[in-house]
């Protein structure tokens, strides 16, 4: 089984700092930010998980707004945790969340 800590630990650390900013710093991007690497990260993990499904029919997580984007960040983390199985798809998932955080300005 893959030790998927250090995307845990991304993951944690960026949505932390969501939480953690400003609602204008929000508004200015960093939920946009974590909205499209959560959506990056849930459709990875069913493709992963279904790899029969046809790629249109991949589930896009919803915009449930700019507090909520940590929370979906978070769940969208495990997910694709859970799902990875190869070492090279464990440092490309942690470079996209940190490249999303830098985006992000938090």
């Amino acid at each position: 089984m893959l030790d998927t800590t250090p995307l845990t630990a991304a993951v944690d650390q960026f949505a932390d700092r969501l939480r953690a900013a400003p609602q204008s710093r929000l508004q200015r991007g960093a939920a946009a930010a974590a909205l499209e690497v959560a959506r990056e990260m849930s459709g990875w993990a069913q493709r992963l998980e279904s790899p029969e499904v046809e790629p249109e029919a991949v589930r896009v997580m919803p915009d449930a707004g700019m507090f909520a984007a940590a929370d979906q960040l978070t769940v969208a983390g495990r997910d694709l945790g859970v799902a990875l199985r190869d070492a090279d798809d464990l440092v490309r998932a942690v470079e996209m969340v940190e490249s999303a955080m830098k985006r992000a300005g938090v």
